[in-house]
């Protein structure tokens, strides 16, 4: 076995091993948290929680809100409208549904389309129209150019 002479102790070449190689692990991870330190200036970047997301108008598309321009605010279309179904479900495609939402005197209409959402106007027989809308509160039907293509169901 070879002793080393460091200053008045003497120290096994075993032990000089040990002491080598925790001083190079103690230096490896000193140096790890370095650029950390430097980037650092203690600002937290705050990032916003998951599903937090708002469009312009305030609404929380993730928690199934929509803007409403009847209500002037976002609702849940599914919990306050009245879905409409296709009259003819295409086999193998998934049903996509509209909605209707009327206003508190029923003077008005907000029809709510995959894409856009159109504002229909109570006329005087009671149904609603806009220009190739239009939708028959009774039946709970609408109509698109003359044609039956939604319905709801009537209770």
């Amino acid at each position: 076995m070879a002793f080393v002479l460091l200053g008045n102790i003497i120290i096994n070449s075993f032990t000089m091993k040990k002491l080598i190689l925790i001083a190079i692990c103690f230096v490896g991870l000193s140096s790890c948290d370095k650029p950390a330190k430097m980037a650092g200036n203690n600002i937290k970047e705050e990032k916003p929680a998951v599903g937090s997301e708002k469009d312009s108008h305030g609404c929380i598309a993730t928690a199934g809100q929509t803007w409403s321009e009847l209500k002037k605010d976002c609702i849940q279309i599914f919990n306050e409208g009245l879905r409409l179904n296709p009259v003819e479900a295409q086999k193998n495609n998934s049903v996509i549904s509209i909605f209707v939402l009327l206003n508190d005197d029923r003077s008005k209409l907000e029809l709510f389309l995959p894409h856009n959402t159109i504002m229909l106007t109570k006329s005087d027989q009671g149904i609603y129209q806009n220009d190739n809308y239009e939708y028959d509160s009774e039946k709970s039907v609408l109509y698109v150019n003359g044609i039956k293509k939604y319905e709801g169901n009537v209770e």
